[in-house]
């Protein structure tokens, strides 16, 4: 039989099963965040809550890692604050029933600004009509 060159689902890059934890180092390399980002993402969303032993290092649950994946793209992909993220989370709107990242209804504040830049023009332009 020949082995085959694709990793097994449950498999991550590194060899590890998907149910393993991970270092920061690991997490940081995965989700192509800082290692501090990581750290201050901590002290931001109580929900990431990383087992810490010997000399505190850190070891992230997978669903630490899902979490802090979803975080990201809030923040970054979708332009979320940080407390807009704060908000989702008490809400528990970044995440649907069984832990699993959910699509999000709300708008990001990116949008929402831009619609409203967009209808103050309007009326600015209307404005100006009417004086003239």
């Amino acid at each position: 039989m020949s082995q085959s060159v694709r990793a097994a689902p449950a498999q991550r890059q590194n060899g590890k099963s998907a149910a393993a934890f991970r270092t920061i180092s690991e997490v940081s390399e995965e989700l192509e965040v800082p290692q501090h980002v990581l750290r201050f993402w901590e002290t931001k969303f109580t929900q990431v809550r990383p087992l810490k032993r010997g000399g505190g290092r850190r070891y992230y649950r997978p669903e630490d890692v899902e979490l802090l994946r979803r975080i990201r793209q809030l923040l970054y992909g979708e332009g979320y604050t940080i407390k807009g993220v704060q908000k989702l989370l008490r809400e528990g709107g970044a995440k649907a029933e069984g832990g699993q990242p959910a699509e999000i209804a709300v708008a990001p504040k990116r949008h929402k600004l831009q619609t409203l830049l967009d209808e103050l023009t309007e009326v600015r332009d209307l404005l100006r009509k009417a004086r003239s």
